[in-house]
């Protein structure tokens, strides 16, 4: 049975594949950027939770992270800003993930523009995603 992060993740992971963009979960950094972008979900990290009694309860600010990178010539400015916001308003359609979250919120990026040696440049960011989530233990 999986975990309740697991579950969550999943269902992260699951929210963010009907876009343009090749979405992966835990993978290294291909050698080619799909021209419409990429995504990758990393785990982050769970932090301490606030614990509460009768009955124990965990509540998780879990600290995800999705790695997104484009490459494009002269429009990946664009191309990086519509992807960002593809990802918002894909979050933004189910802030509760089916209901595995109490709630989903996306951190603003700060993006880098990155030189590839004999390549155009990659514009890239990380976006922390805090997903608000209750376990009944810590392993849960």
């Amino acid at each position: 049975m999986p975990t309740t992060r697991k579950t969550v993740l999943a269902a992260l992971h699951a929210r963010l594949q009907p876009l343009a963009a090749l979405t992966l979960r835990d993978e290294v950094l291909p050698e080619r950027i799909p021209a419409a972008g990429l995504i990758i979900l990393r785990d982050g990290q769970p932090g301490e939770p606030e614990v509460t009694l009768s009955p124990l309860r965990y509540h998780y600010q879990h600290r995800a992270e999705l790695e997104v990178v484009v490459q494009a010539g002269t429009s990946r400015s664009s191309v990086f800003d519509d992807l960002v916001a593809a990802i918002g308003a894909a979050l933004e359609a189910d802030r509760t993930l089916g209901g595995l979250c109490d709630w989903v919120e996306p951190e603003a990026p700060a993006s880098v523009d990155l030189p590839v040696e004999g390549a155009a440049a990659l514009k890239a960011a990380v976006i922390t995603i805090v997903l608000h989530y209750t376990t009944t233990g810590p392993l849960a």
